[in-house]
Protein backbone atom coordinates (compact mmCIF):
# COMPACT_ATOMS: atom_id res chain seq x y z
CA UNK A 1 0.00 0.00 0.00
CA UNK A 2 1.30 3.48 -0.93
CA UNK A 3 2.34 5.83 2.04
CA UNK A 4 -0.81 8.40 1.77
CA UNK A 5 1.86 11.65 1.59
CA UNK A 6 3.11 9.74 -1.43
CA UNK A 7 0.75 9.70 -3.98
CA UNK A 8 0.60 7.25 -6.99
CA UNK A 9 1.00 10.14 -9.27
CA UNK A 10 4.38 11.43 -7.31
CA UNK A 11 5.42 7.43 -7.30
CA UNK A 12 4.44 6.89 -11.36
CA UNK A 13 6.41 9.96 -12.10
CA UNK A 14 9.64 9.06 -10.03
CA UNK A 15 9.39 5.85 -11.52
CA UNK A 16 9.51 7.39 -15.06
CA UNK A 17 12.69 9.22 -14.29
CA UNK A 18 14.71 6.05 -12.60
CA UNK A 19 16.31 3.31 -14.69
CA UNK A 20 17.68 1.74 -11.76
CA UNK A 21 15.44 2.09 -8.90
CA UNK A 22 12.75 -0.29 -8.13
CA UNK A 23 9.28 0.44 -6.89
CA UNK A 24 10.39 -0.26 -3.19
CA UNK A 25 13.06 2.03 -3.46
CA UNK A 26 10.90 4.97 -5.04
CA UNK A 27 9.00 4.99 -1.73
CA UNK A 28 11.82 4.44 0.81
CA UNK A 29 13.96 7.02 -0.74
CA UNK A 30 10.97 9.29 -1.85
CA UNK A 31 11.90 12.13 0.67
CA UNK A 32 15.28 12.31 -0.67
CA UNK A 33 14.07 11.89 -4.04
CA UNK A 34 11.59 15.11 -3.71
CA UNK A 35 14.23 17.32 -2.60
CA UNK A 36 15.58 19.80 -5.59
CA UNK A 37 19.12 19.15 -5.97
CA UNK A 38 18.83 15.46 -5.36
CA UNK A 39 15.94 13.86 -6.53
CA UNK A 40 16.61 10.93 -8.86
CA UNK A 41 19.95 11.28 -10.02
CA UNK A 42 21.67 11.89 -7.01
CA UNK A 43 19.63 8.77 -5.18
CA UNK A 44 20.82 6.84 -7.43
CA UNK A 45 24.50 8.18 -7.16
CA UNK A 46 23.95 7.31 -3.17
CA UNK A 47 22.99 3.45 -4.65
CA UNK A 48 26.10 3.22 -6.44
CA UNK A 49 28.21 4.60 -4.15
CA UNK A 50 30.85 3.14 -1.64
CA UNK A 51 32.16 4.39 1.90
CA UNK A 52 35.03 3.45 4.14
CA UNK A 53 34.03 4.54 7.55
CA UNK A 54 36.91 4.43 10.09
CA UNK A 55 36.13 3.79 13.60
CA UNK A 56 32.82 2.39 14.80
CA UNK A 57 32.65 4.87 18.25
CA UNK A 58 30.61 7.74 18.72
CA UNK A 59 31.33 9.29 15.35
CA UNK A 60 31.62 6.37 13.59
CA UNK A 61 28.26 4.55 14.93
CA UNK A 62 25.50 8.11 13.70
CA UNK A 63 27.38 8.08 10.28
CA UNK A 64 27.20 4.52 9.51
CA UNK A 65 23.66 4.25 10.35
CA UNK A 66 22.53 7.36 8.66
CA UNK A 67 24.77 6.62 5.44
CA UNK A 68 22.96 2.78 5.46
CA UNK A 69 19.46 4.60 6.17
CA UNK A 70 20.39 7.48 3.12
CA UNK A 71 20.97 4.52 0.81
CA UNK A 72 24.05 4.80 0.43
CA UNK A 73 24.95 1.41 -1.43
CA UNK A 74 27.98 -0.08 -0.20
CA UNK A 75 29.21 0.68 3.13
CA UNK A 76 33.15 -0.93 4.50
CA UNK A 77 33.46 -0.64 8.29
CA UNK A 78 37.16 -0.35 10.07
CA UNK A 79 37.74 -0.99 13.78
CA UNK A 80 39.68 -3.53 15.86
CA UNK A 81 37.95 -2.75 19.43
CA UNK A 82 35.20 -4.77 20.73
CA UNK A 83 32.15 -3.06 22.90
CA UNK A 84 32.41 -2.20 26.52
CA UNK A 85 29.95 -1.01 28.86
CA UNK A 86 31.55 2.39 29.04
CA UNK A 87 30.61 2.79 25.07
CA UNK A 88 26.69 2.08 25.34
CA UNK A 89 26.23 6.21 27.21
CA UNK A 90 27.36 7.29 23.23
CA UNK A 91 27.81 4.95 20.99
CA UNK A 92 24.14 4.13 19.33
CA UNK A 93 24.67 1.07 17.00
CA UNK A 94 25.31 -0.86 19.87
CA UNK A 95 23.51 -2.18 22.40
CA UNK A 96 23.89 -4.30 26.02
CA UNK A 97 23.78 -7.53 24.54
CA UNK A 98 26.41 -6.27 22.45
CA UNK A 99 28.99 -6.14 25.17
CA UNK A 100 32.21 -8.16 23.92
CA UNK A 101 31.52 -8.19 20.62
CA UNK A 102 33.21 -6.61 17.56
CA UNK A 103 32.66 -3.31 16.88
CA UNK A 104 32.15 -3.90 13.36
CA UNK A 105 30.13 -6.78 13.43
CA UNK A 106 27.52 -4.79 16.26
CA UNK A 107 27.42 -2.27 13.89
CA UNK A 108 26.65 -4.50 10.39
CA UNK A 109 23.94 -6.15 12.40
CA UNK A 110 22.26 -2.77 13.23
CA UNK A 111 22.85 -1.38 9.42
CA UNK A 112 20.76 -4.77 8.19
CA UNK A 113 18.07 -4.05 10.38
CA UNK A 114 17.43 -0.82 9.34
CA UNK A 115 18.17 -1.46 5.43
CA UNK A 116 19.31 -5.23 4.94
CA UNK A 117 20.11 -3.83 0.99
CA UNK A 118 23.19 -2.03 2.09
CA UNK A 119 26.02 -3.97 1.03
CA UNK A 120 28.41 -4.60 3.94
CA UNK A 121 32.59 -5.16 4.18
CA UNK A 122 34.28 -5.66 7.96
CA UNK A 123 37.25 -4.76 8.59
CA UNK A 124 38.37 -5.65 11.83
CA UNK A 125 41.30 -4.43 12.25
CA UNK A 126 43.40 -1.27 12.88
CA UNK A 127 43.81 -0.37 9.10
CA UNK A 128 47.52 0.67 7.72
CA UNK A 129 50.29 0.79 5.57
CA UNK A 130 49.71 -1.05 2.04
CA UNK A 131 46.19 -2.29 3.99
CA UNK A 132 45.07 0.90 4.10
CA UNK A 133 45.71 1.93 0.68
CA UNK A 134 44.10 -0.77 -0.85
CA UNK A 135 40.70 -0.05 0.90
CA UNK A 136 40.67 3.47 0.44
CA UNK A 137 41.46 2.72 -3.52
CA UNK A 138 38.32 0.65 -3.44
CA UNK A 139 35.88 3.19 -2.11
CA UNK A 140 34.43 6.26 -3.40
CA UNK A 141 34.64 8.76 -0.11
CA UNK A 142 36.23 7.74 3.68
CA UNK A 143 34.92 9.02 6.58
CA UNK A 144 37.43 9.86 9.71
CA UNK A 145 35.58 8.58 12.66
CA UNK A 146 38.85 7.46 14.24
CA UNK A 147 40.09 9.06 17.61
CA UNK A 148 43.84 9.50 17.66
CA UNK A 149 46.21 11.42 15.55
CA UNK A 150 48.01 8.47 13.97
CA UNK A 151 44.92 7.10 12.37
CA UNK A 152 43.86 10.64 11.30
CA UNK A 153 47.66 11.61 9.62
CA UNK A 154 47.21 7.92 7.48
CA UNK A 155 44.01 8.22 6.42
CA UNK A 156 45.28 11.72 5.04
CA UNK A 157 47.68 10.72 3.31
CA UNK A 158 46.26 7.86 1.83
CA UNK A 159 43.38 9.91 0.94
CA UNK A 160 45.57 12.91 -0.83
CA UNK A 161 47.70 9.74 -3.20
CA UNK A 162 43.98 8.85 -4.13
CA UNK A 163 42.49 11.53 -4.58
CA UNK A 164 39.31 10.87 -2.43
CA UNK A 165 37.11 13.15 -0.55
CA UNK A 166 37.84 12.75 3.32
CA UNK A 167 35.39 13.85 5.75
CA UNK A 168 36.34 14.47 9.15
CA UNK A 169 35.08 14.80 12.52
CA UNK A 170 36.19 15.19 16.09
CA UNK A 171 34.47 15.63 20.04
CA UNK A 172 35.84 16.04 23.01
CA UNK A 173 33.34 17.32 26.45
CA UNK A 174 31.29 19.22 24.87
CA UNK A 175 32.96 20.30 21.82
CA UNK A 176 33.43 19.50 18.16
CA UNK A 177 34.67 20.19 14.79
CA UNK A 178 34.19 19.37 11.33
CA UNK A 179 35.89 19.84 7.95
CA UNK A 180 35.79 18.36 4.68
CA UNK A 181 38.92 17.77 2.57
CA UNK A 182 37.82 16.86 -0.76
CA UNK A 183 40.97 15.94 -3.09
CA UNK A 184 39.11 15.70 -6.37
CA UNK A 185 39.66 19.63 -6.25
CA UNK A 186 43.14 21.18 -6.62
CA UNK A 187 42.45 24.05 -4.05
CA UNK A 188 41.20 21.65 -1.08
CA UNK A 189 43.54 21.64 1.93
CA UNK A 190 44.05 18.75 3.81
CA UNK A 191 44.39 17.21 7.20
CA UNK A 192 48.04 18.41 7.60
CA UNK A 193 47.26 21.84 6.82
CA UNK A 194 45.51 22.01 9.80
CA UNK A 195 47.44 19.98 12.31
CA UNK A 196 51.36 19.69 11.47
CA UNK A 197 51.98 17.34 13.87
CA UNK A 198 50.33 15.12 16.04
CA UNK A 199 49.38 16.68 19.79
CA UNK A 200 51.18 14.26 22.55
CA UNK A 201 48.60 16.18 24.97
CA UNK A 202 45.43 16.06 22.97
CA UNK A 203 42.31 14.83 25.10
CA UNK A 204 40.71 12.28 24.66
CA UNK A 205 37.24 11.01 25.90
CA UNK A 206 38.19 8.35 28.14
CA UNK A 207 40.09 11.40 30.39
CA UNK A 208 38.17 13.90 29.70
CA UNK A 209 35.05 12.74 29.08
CA UNK A 210 32.25 13.93 26.52
CA UNK A 211 28.62 14.89 26.22
CA UNK A 212 26.83 12.37 24.33
CA UNK A 213 24.87 13.93 22.02
CA UNK A 214 27.67 16.15 20.68
CA UNK A 215 29.05 13.15 19.42
CA UNK A 216 25.66 12.07 17.88
CA UNK A 217 25.53 16.12 16.25
CA UNK A 218 28.94 15.78 14.55
CA UNK A 219 28.44 11.92 13.21
CA UNK A 220 25.41 13.45 11.58
CA UNK A 221 26.98 16.22 10.39
CA UNK A 222 29.70 13.45 8.75
CA UNK A 223 26.92 11.79 7.30
CA UNK A 224 25.23 15.06 5.55
CA UNK A 225 28.59 16.06 3.76
CA UNK A 226 29.77 12.84 2.59
CA UNK A 227 26.24 12.29 1.24
CA UNK A 228 26.48 15.79 -0.31
CA UNK A 229 29.93 14.55 -1.79
CA UNK A 230 28.35 12.10 -3.27
CA UNK A 231 25.44 13.47 -4.64
CA UNK A 232 26.66 16.56 -6.07
CA UNK A 233 24.32 18.31 -3.45
CA UNK A 234 24.76 21.42 -2.09
CA UNK A 235 28.54 23.02 -0.98
CA UNK A 236 30.37 20.32 0.92
CA UNK A 237 32.26 21.99 3.94
CA UNK A 238 35.65 22.35 1.99
CA UNK A 239 38.05 24.82 2.84
CA UNK A 240 35.68 25.62 6.26
CA UNK A 241 36.31 24.19 9.87
CA UNK A 242 32.85 24.33 11.39
CA UNK A 243 33.45 24.09 15.40
CA UNK A 244 30.84 23.72 17.52
CA UNK A 245 30.52 24.24 21.33
CA UNK A 246 27.65 22.65 22.93
CA UNK A 247 27.41 23.65 26.10
CA UNK A 248 26.83 27.03 24.91
CA UNK A 249 25.25 26.40 21.95
CA UNK A 250 27.44 28.14 19.67
CA UNK A 251 28.63 27.58 16.58
CA UNK A 252 31.88 29.44 14.46
CA UNK A 253 33.08 28.82 11.04
CA UNK A 254 36.84 29.00 9.88
CA UNK A 255 38.62 29.38 6.92
CA UNK A 256 40.56 26.76 5.81
CA UNK A 257 43.32 27.11 3.10
CA UNK A 258 46.19 25.42 2.27
CA UNK A 259 49.09 25.76 3.99
CA UNK A 260 52.35 26.63 1.70
CA UNK A 261 54.10 24.93 4.33
CA UNK A 262 52.51 21.32 4.68
CA UNK A 263 54.27 18.53 4.77
CA UNK A 264 51.52 16.61 2.85
CA UNK A 265 50.01 18.67 -0.28
CA UNK A 266 52.87 21.76 -0.16
CA UNK A 267 55.12 19.80 -2.82
CA UNK A 268 52.97 19.13 -4.84
CA UNK A 269 51.18 22.23 -5.26
CA UNK A 270 54.31 23.56 -5.64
Amino acid sequence: MLNPVVTTAVMNELAGESGVMNDEQLLRYSRHILLPGLDVDGQEALLASRVLIVGMGGLGCPVALYLAASGVGELHLADDDTVDLSNLQRQIAHGSSDIGRLKVDSVAASISAINSDTRLLNYPVRLSGDALLKAVAEVDLVVDASDNFTTRFALNQACYSARKPLVSGAAIRGEGQLSVFDFRRDNSPCYRCLYHEADDAALNCSESGVLAPVVGIIGSMQALEALKCLSGLGEPLVGRLLLIDGINMELRQLNLRPDPACPVCSLART
